[in-house]
Parts: structure tokens; C-alpha cells; sequence
């Protein structure tokens, strides 16, 4: 069944809602929550929570710092600071616009995959910001919220579902790819024109640049990367087969031995490779 004939999608009316500004909407109907999705969503929604409780616990622990020594020692803030949001509208946006898109991809690639996808997409993401910011930029902002990975989700859904509309302000619908074109171009302008300034978001559009990307390479890479295990598997199959023929030439010789000197003319080294032998066809009879 082609995506446009699903009926979590209709081609002539489908949109999604995205982004801090809301400016996307999806109109073709709701589709139906998938696991990993509700997972995220649930799980945002409580560390929002927690961060109204405790604030600066979370600020303290959990935030990428935009100070690499930090990152480096505490690892873990590359995925945490993806579960943080700096106010409601922050956290509402990124989970709308996950939760069209992203039902879309789980369904696709299965909820293990999605959520590696997802975390990866925002790691690298945040490590690109932590990048930048040794080199002094960002002026050593903290980076908070889920748009890298959410963005790597949607730029996922620009390659595999091309048919995909998003209307823009309720007013009109665009292709998503011309979508992911003009919000590109944007972040892209951003960084480089306003990395200096403390009151832009070019850290915050690093990430979601970084996001993307990695979104892109994941899927543009995939057949290269599923030729390079093929390859790999024939390699170890064919190095295999390689040691059992010679296994077996060895093996051959010994008992040739036995025929014409008896056993006891057998060193300890012609032994061991009897037993060995002995040993793989136990586990290849096991393997059966």
C-alpha cells in the first residue's frame, strides 16, 4: 500500500505541526499513537514536570553546558538536555510535530529503531553545539530541548515519504521537502550571521542543522553500510570454510597415521587437532 493510501495520511490535505512559532498544522486527521512515540511524549511531559519542581537540580545535571571540558566528563548530558524545554510552548511544539512525524517513521522502521534514530539524531546534534562552543562560540549557553532529534525525525520523513504537505500558518500547503529546503537555508543563516549573539538561537539552529543531517546521512548511508556487512559476512563465511577444509586436510593426514602406525604414534599436537576437530562437529550436529 503506497504511504499517500494509508489512512493516517491524505495527500491532498496532510500538515503537521511543528516548530516554536506552531506554524504547521495537520489536517488529513490524527493518526494513532505508537509506542515509542507515547513513551517520549509521556516522558517529556514529566521531566517538564520535574523541572518546574526542581529547576536547578535539573539546570545543574542535565543540561548541555556549551563547555566541552563538562560534556566530556558528563556524557550523559548529550542525551539528556533532548528530555528538557525552556517553557510550555518549547515542549509543546517539539512533541506535536513528534508526534506526526514520528508515528509515521516507527511504523515504518519498528519502535526499537525509531527511538536509536531519534537519541542519535539529538547526540549528535548536541555534540556539534559543544563543538562549536570550544571554539567560542554561543558565549557558553547552556543548549536545552528535543528539536535535534525531532527535526532528524522529520528530515527522515522528507526522504522516505516525499508525498508529505505541511500548510504553513493554516494558509497554504508546501512539499515537505521545499520545507526542509527553506528552514535549512534559515538555520544555516542564522548560525553563521548571528553566532555572536547572545540573543539569537544559533546554538539552539546548530543543533537542529545537526540533526537533520544526521537524519539525512542515517538513510542516504544505509545501502552503503548494508553492502559493507554483506560483504563483511561473506568474508567471515568464506574464512570459515577456509579453516574447516584445512581443519579437515589435518585431520586427514592424523588418521591416515593411525592406519599405518596405530595411535600411539600420535604426537600431543595431533591430538589436540583430533579433539578439536571432535569439538566442531559436536557443534555443528547442535546447530542442526
Amino acid at each position: 500500500m503506497g504511504f499517500e493510501n494509508r489512512p493516517y495520511y491524505r495527500d491532498s490535505s496532510g500538515g503537521y505541526g511543528s516548530g516554536h512559532g506552531g506554524g504547521y498544522r495537520f489536517s488529513g486527521g490524527f493518526p494513532s499513537l505508537t509506542p515509542t512515540i507515547k513513551n517520549l511524549l509521556i516522558i517529556n511531559c514529566l521531566v517538564f514536570v520535574g523541572q518546574m519542581i526542581l529547576p536547578r537540580s535539573i539546570q545543574l545535571w542535565f543540561v548541555a553546558t556549551g563547555q566541552p571540558p563538562v560534556a566530556l566528563l558528563h556524557i550523559w548530558r548529550l542525551i539528556s538536555f533532548q528530555f528538557l524545554h525552556a517553557n510550555f510552548m518549547h515542549l509543546f511544539f517539539n512533541m506535536l510535530i513528534l508526534y506526526f512525524f514520528g508515528t509515521s517513521i516507527e511504523r515504518t522502521w519498528g519502535s526499537k529503531k525509531l527511538l536509536y534514530f531519534y537519541l542519535t539524531c539529538g547526540f549528535i546534534g548536541g555534540l556539534l553545539f559543544e563543538v562549536a562552543s570550544a571554539f567560542g562560540a554561543f558565549h557558553g549557553f547552556p543548549l536545552i530541548g528535543a528539536s535535534g532529534g525531532v527535526l532528524g525525525v522529520m528530515a527522515a520523513c522528507a526522504v522516505l515519504f516525499p508525498q508529505m504537505k505541511v500548510y504553513v500558518y493554516f494558509l497554504f500547503p508546501i512539499p515537505i521537502r521545499v520545507l526542509i529546503f527553506l528552514i535549512t537555508i534559515g538555520y544555516i543563516a542564522n548560525v553563521i550571521g548571528r553566532f555572536d549573539d547572545p540573543n539569537s538561537n544559533a546554538g539552539g539552529d546548530l543543533c537542529h542543522l545537526g540533526g537533520m543531517a544526521t537524519g539525512f546521512l542515517w538513510i542516504f548511508s544505509k545501502p552503503y553500510f548494508a553492502s559493507f556487512r554483506q560483504k563483511a559476512k561473506e568474508g567471515a563465511f568464506q574464512a570459515r570454510m577456509k579453516q574447516q577444509q584445512q581443519l579437515q586436510f589435518e585431520v586427514d593426514k592424523i588418521l591416515a597415521k593411525v592406519r599405518e602406525q596405530g595411535i600411539h604414534s600420535l604426537s600431543r599436537k595431533e591430538k589436540q587437532t583430533l579433539e578439536r576437530a571432535t569439538d566442531e562437529q559436536k557443534r555443528h550436529n547442535k546447530n542442526l
